[in-house]
């Protein structure tokens, strides 16, 4: 198992995390004043529910209280009128009360990342640039030394999100990069799928197979891709192209064939990043409605939204059609065509979007509320772009304990973020994509190597609370300046 990374032993860093890390897909936000007001107000109150409740603060700070008192802050500190997390007011001093409030059943992440640290994927121009960005950026917060990327490896995800979290299953998603200079090149998820699997009879990992249509021999690699390294679903960049230039996923010069070569190959589960525009690329190539158009093409192949059209720095609100920008481009995408609630083959993700807006409870209210009056609680995956953020546990049990007001509820016909439909987007929807049998999540009588690990762990539990993505824009520029500034 990986050593820890940067410990934290005198509780100077909160358990649920609101600062201004980027993925490294688009440049950091920097919080809002009313963010620095609730992390300093949580500090001083987890400060005070550890003094009573007679822990010092790192190891009440590791306690389900330590994320109950700091959400309770930020409830204090936002006075939120359209969103709130749901917690009793004694669950920041009683153990059993928060883990009622913040614990649950099961977790599957349709959206995580690691790097191969052999660095093989080093050569040509985008290996340089993530290079550039896994040593110069992410390393100043993530402790990578001496040119070593263990920090981000498949034993390294083991315990940010196996160990430090509630996530039972976890896809390791391809990241953009031309044929060899992808950090996580296939044979490197399939070792991190194997490395897991030996750990107990239970798949833990899935593999999301990148395909570059726009680059020479893809579409013929995903015959590789489904056939000998076995790839759970296809993960497109439609942004990304090797000269600069993206592809639309309907276009029939590349969106077509690909989606008519998975359905040829039987994985018929399509997850493209849409949203999140990559900086310095065409952002008409970021727009999500090729994706709703894909499905409406494409009935019997199911896609998955990452990110849900999200644009960092944006305010979310209520949905405006005439505004062409952040999820509600998105969301008029689905309308447009006939997406209705709770039905079809388009789905909706949260990766990095919920992460950006739970610090901001009324904007994640509407974010929240667009994405359920839209797609219904049956047509939202879970995901969090870990290990880039660290441990998504912060990012699960602010989910957990969050609810849209019956207000805000009322005002703008939302439905309510119940506890089932939170159990669907955390975990069932992801299952029933995927043919995921969910009563063998967590089993207590039959338990593999991972859930002894996870025991064992949480006897003397010691995460870090650190975020590894960029947080300033110079530790963005200093990768994009250079190599013709692309990401």
């Amino acid at each position: 198992m990986a050593r820890p990374l940067d410990l934290d032993p005198e509780g100077r860093r909160l358990p649920i995390k609101v600062d201004s890390a980027s993925n490294g897909e688009f440049f950091p936000q920097p919080i809002t004043a009313a963010e620095r007001r609730a992390n300093a107000l949580a500090e001083r109150r987890v400060g005070e529910a550890a003094r009573r409740t007679g822990l010092d603060r790192r190891s009440f700070l590791v306690s389900a209280c330590g994320a109950a008192a700091t959400l309770l802050a930020f409830n204090e500190a936002n006075a939120a009128r359209g969103g709130r997390f749901a917690l009793p007011a004694e669950a920041a001093f009683e153990p059993q009360v928060a883990q009622a409030a913040l614990g649950g059943g099961g977790v599957i992440d349709l959206q995580t990342h690691c790097v191969d640290p052999s660095g093989r994927w080093k050569e040509g121009a985008d290996g340089q640039r993530w290079t550039r960005t896994l040593t110069q950026v992410f390393g100043q917060n993530a402790k990578c030394t001496g040119g070593s990327f263990d920090c981000y490896s498949a034993e390294q995800l083991v315990k940010e999100v196996f160990l430090d979290s509630d996530t039972d299953i976890a896809a390791v998603s391809a990241l953009w990069g031309a044929p060899g200079s992808n950090p996580t090149p296939i044979d490197y998820a399939a070792e991190a799928r194997d490395m897991v699997a030996t750990m107990g009879g239970r798949q833990r990992i899935l593999i999301h197979g990148g395909v570059l249509p726009n680059a020479p021999g893809q579409l013929e690699f995903m015959d590789e891709l489904a056939g000998r390294w076995k790839v759970d679903a296809w993960k497109l960049y439609p942004q990304w192209g090797p000269e600069g230039r993206g592809f639309h996923m309907d276009d029939p010069r590349f969106g077509l064939p690909l989606l008519e070569r998975a359905r040829r190959l039987g994985v018929r589960i399509v997850c493209a990043h849409r949203g999140l525009p990559l900086p310095f690329l065409e952002y008409e190539y970021s727009h999500p409605a090729d994706i709703a158009r894909a499905a409406r093409l494409f009935p019997d192949l199911t896609f998955v939204c990452f990110h849900s059209g999200f644009e960092p720095g944006l305010v979310e609100g209520p949905y405006d059609a005439a505004r062409d920008r952040g999820v509600d481009r998105f969301v008029k995408a689905a309308r447009d065509t006939g997406v209705v609630p709770n039905q079809g083959n388009l789905y909706a993700e949260l990766g990095s979007v919920w992460r950006h807006y739970m610090g901001k409870p009324d904007q994640a209210a509407h974010l929240m509320g667009k994405l359920l009056a839209t797609f219904g609680e049956d047509r939202i995956c879970w995901g969090t772009d870990s290990i880039w953020y660290g441990s998504p546990q912060d990012q699960i049990q602010a989910f957990r304990a969050f609810e849209i007001t019956p207000e805000l509820q009322e005002r703008h016909g939302y439905p309510a973020l119940t506890a089932a439909a939170k159990a669907k987007i955390l975990a069932g929807n992801a299952a029933r994509i995927h043919g995921i049998d969910t009563t063998r999540l967590r089993r207590a009588d039959t338990p593999d190597r991972i859930d002894r690990l996870r025991a064992e762990y949480r006897e003397a539990p010691n995460p870090s609370f650190q975020t590894f993505g960029p947080k300033t824009r110079r530790e963005m520029l200093a990768h994009l300046a250079t190599k013709g500034g692309l990401p």
